[in-house]
């Protein structure tokens, strides 16, 4: 439960902005606002909204909002509305917007801590979706220490074509069909009109709703708001329950400095590993712990991922989706299962008041081919893994949930591309073959700058049969919806002299999922001869936000956050 009393009302944060006779010209303004009153003696509750009607994944989120608000309302408080950015990476990957989306979540975080300080909120309510949004918001929440909870947009429903479930992977790697000439153009454009039927973050086990569904284990969030869908009733129940709650956890000062710790993080980083969720996990989830003065590695992801069982294969990696993990018992389900095992610690405090365990008491598995046991895990180890070498001493990430059996074991020539467009013009053109390792670099945070997706690229792979055959090396890093051997977050970057930056075309790149190694078959003499000869290729961005985000951005094997 929260502390024993609640606070008085004097000690709300929002008072210093509207007691006493000083305040006058604050409650004038207020007034003018339209308040009375008594709307200004209620506490202060930000309902932080990052709307917008361009993109699926936020275009419920004007009504999410107002049902929050609603139950603001009821719970009695006064909701405090302001909007955040929010950059969809699938309307804007392949271009150089792309480069924008991982340092937006710098800006959210920062605008969510300028508003809720400036206009002093007692509590949140972070209304959001998509990939660097939830992570943005949260992490400017964390860093003031102000009692929030998160509502995010849910995921979409499936498309059908054809008499056949659809979703965005579909139309992902439709290009790539395309071009290898397994699907006609016609049905190519047909599938435009049929993947996205709802509103909603894209249906699978994608960044934004592995994002959602760690905002739920970490106890941000209530139960079932990982998977429920955008278009049930029961995501607006949510809205407003987390409405009212936001209120309670403001009387009550229940911040998540008191419930938030390293073993939080822990089960944070196995539920990841039994869902089998995007490697931007490893970006986001260490960036979240250190705003609360936690430090979380790749090598508790390393360690985590070895002893933790993947238990649910959505796609991209798999056939089902997120409404059949709903269906299936949702993320609950999943959580209870690893409480019951002794893998999930249910001590866990939450937004709820309740323990982890008390939320997901009455929670079950109502589908194993879903959520399998842990007596019958798709692994025995978890859906990503940390690999280590000279080509990566501080670690790269991959997602081993979506690589074929085939391709956990791989050798080959390095075919070496210094930017993103280069890499899919040689797949393009037909320059790389069977048993290529495409090394891409200058692609990391500091050298793109922005450390941008490569979707574009791995659903070619993908979608012209080829990721059996060739692996994917890069500083940079992966959209949720990728798979097949490819290996991000190369650490140290090229920009910072990393050894991937040392690589030339016909070296010889290896790499061991089993071992966790990944090497560049160069002796070190020669290294040491190209690193005394090398030019390292300076951030081609020297004006604007993206110049300043590059000086700053810290190594993405620490989450990439600004120093």
């Amino acid at each position: 439960m929260y502390r024993k009393n609640p606070i008085d009302e004097d000690e709300f944060r929002s008072y210093e902005l509207k007691s006493d006779e000083t305040k006058v010209s604050a409650r004038s303004l207020m007034k003018g606002a339209g308040l009375t009153d008594e709307q200004i003696r209620r506490p202060f509750i930000g309902v932080c909204n990052s709307y917008s009607n361009f993109f699926p994944g936020h275009s419920n989120l004007d009504k999410l909002g107002q049902a929050v608000k609603d139950g603001v309302l009821m719970g009695g408080g006064t909701p405090v509305e302001f909007g955040t950015i929010g950059i969809c990476d699938g309307l804007v990957m392949g271009t150089e917007g792309m480069k924008y989306s991982l340092p937006s979540r710098e800006l959210i975080a920062d605008s969510v801590e300028t508003m809720a300080k400036a206009h002093i909120c007692d509590a949140l309510v972070l209304v959001c979706g998509c990939d660097k949004i939830i992570p943005g918001m949260i992490m400017g929440a964390l860093r003031i220490d102000v009692p929030f909870i998160v509502v995010t947009a849910g995921p979409m429903l499936p498309g059908r074509y054809n008499g056949k479930r659809v979703d965005v992977q579909s139309i992902a790697e439709c290009a790539g069909q395309v071009i290898a000439g397994t699907l006609d153009s016609e049905e190519y454009c047909a599938y435009e009109d049929e993947v996205c039927p709802t509103c909603g973050s894209c249906q699978g086990m994608f960044t934004a709703n592995s994002m959602a569904c760690m905002a739920e284990i970490l106890g941000l969030a209530l139960p079932g708001s990982g998977t429920v869908p955008a278009v049930s009733a029961k995501r607006y129940h949510m809205a407003k329950k987390s409405g009212m709650l936001a209120v309670q956890l403001a009387k009550y000062d229940f911040k998540p400095s008191e419930f938030l710790t390293h073993e939080s993080f822990m089960n944070a980083i196995k539920l990841d590993m039994m869902l089998g969720c995007s490697t931007n996990t490893a970006l986001h989830l260490p960036a979240l712990a250190h705003e609360v003065g936690v430090k979380i590695t790749l090598g508790d992801f390393d360690r985590l991922g070895r002893e933790t069982p993947h238990l649910v294969k959505l796609s991209p990696s798999g056939e089902h989706l997120m409404v059949d993990l709903d269906d299936a018992g949702g993320v609950s389900a999943v959580i209870k299962q690893g409480v019951d095992a002794g893998v999930l610690w249910g001590g866990q405090q939450t937004v709820t008041g309740k323990t982890l365990a008390e939320n997901v008491a009455s929670a079950a598995v109502r589908d194993e081919s879903v959520i399998r046991p842990f007596s019958n895990p798709y692994s025995p180890e978890g859906g990503l893994a940390v690999l280590y070498g000279n080509l990566a001493p501080l670690g790269a990430v991959i997602k081993t949930a979506g690589v074929d059996p085939n391709m956990f074991v791989h050798r080959g020539p390095a075919k070496v591309y210094n930017s993103h467009q280069e890499a899919l013009s040689a797949m393009i053109f037909g320059d790389i073959v069977p048993g290529d390792v495409i090394v891409l670099r200058y692609e990391g945070p500091k050298g793109g700058p922005g450390m941008q997706e490569m979707l574009m690229l791995t659903a070619l792979m993908c979608g012209m049969g080829m990721d059996k055959d060739i692996a994917l090396v890069t500083d940079g890093r992966f959209s949720g919806l990728s798979r097949g051997g490819v290996i991000g977050h190369v650490s140290p970057e090229a920009a910072l002299g990393g050894n991937i930056a040392l690589v030339e075309n016909g070296d010889i790149v290896s790499y061991s999922i089993p071992e966790r190694t990944i090497t560049l078959e160069v002796p070190e003499e020669e290294l040491e001869r190209r690193r005394a000869a090398a030019e390292i290729r300076e951030c081609p961005v020297t004006t604007g936000w993206l110049a300043r985000y590059a000086k700053l951005v810290g190594p993405v094997s620490e989450g990439a956050v600004l120093g």
